[in-house]
């Protein structure tokens, strides 16, 4: 009785201490997939994405502020809303306004999220604060031939972290000799290439990816033609 005792003031500490310093807690990330109110698109969409790997590697918890940039239609926007919960923000990001991104706002998923119509040099209104994390998924490739200037974007992005706070970035591998050349042509990015502009803002490269590796794909096609799944990197940044 007495060890009992005990362990329900250790475990009533231990919960008042996490709650003082604003400690987040691990996720349920199977039951966020499994949701009975996810749509038969996005599920489908989990396939390609590998999300029950993809999810635990973004590490999204209670309470965090994201920001979600190049949201497109929001199916990673979505995903993250339901990781940080009620407690928690997304601020999904595009260029231009998004229809489909607006229709999936209406959904009680999305409660927790906003959507914004910014550039890529400044993402973030000002009055959203410091963010916990910054997700870029598929579309940094798109920031080449669109004009949008990487180095800017990159320091906008920096400053918008809290310091140890995380960058995520996934996008179409393409050869490194490729570089940032074949981004309008084949839609990807040579992984170095993008690496070195990361790091180049002041990010410190923490943790890679391999779940969504095809080694059998040649990078020499557009990867809406490609004849084998698409190679695509998926890498964590800190900054410090």
């Amino acid at each position: 009785m007495r060890a009992a005792t005990l362990f329900a003031a250790v475990l009533s500490g231990a919960i008042a201490f996490a709650s003082f310093t604003g400690a987040v807690y691990a996720q349920d990330y199977a039951a966020i997939l499994a949701a009975p109110d996810r749509t038969d698109a996005d599920r489908q969409n989990d396939g390609k994405r590998q999300a029950a790997q993809f999810l635990p590697f973004i590490g999204a918890k209670t309470g965090m502020k994201i920001l979600d940039l190049g949201a497109g239609a929001g199916y990673s926007s979505e995903l993250l809303a339901r990781s940080v919960g009620d407690s928690g923000k997304v601020y999904a990001q595009n260029m231009n306004k998004s229809e489909k991104l607006e229709a999936r706002m209406q959904t009680p998923a999305m409660r927790n999220a906003v959507a914004l119509a910014r550039p890529f040099e400044d993402p973030a209104p000002a009055e959203a604060g410091a963010f916990d994390m910054i997700t870029f998924f598929f579309a940094y490739h798109d920031t080449i031939h669109l004009g949008v200037d990487r180095a800017r974007m990159n320091k906008a992005i920096f400053a918008a972290l809290k310091p140890g706070g995380y960058l995520v970035i996934a996008d179409h591998s393409a050869l490194p000799e490729d570089g940032v050349n074949v981004s309008k042509t084949y839609h990807r990015i040579g992984e170095s290439a993008l690496r070195a502009e990361i790091e180049a803002a002041g990010f410190k490269l923490v943790a890679t990816g391999d779940f969504l590796r095809h080694p059998e794909d040649q990078r020499t096609a557009t990867v809406t033609r490609n004849p084998t799944p698409v190679d695509e990197f998926v890498l964590k940044f800190q900054k410090p």
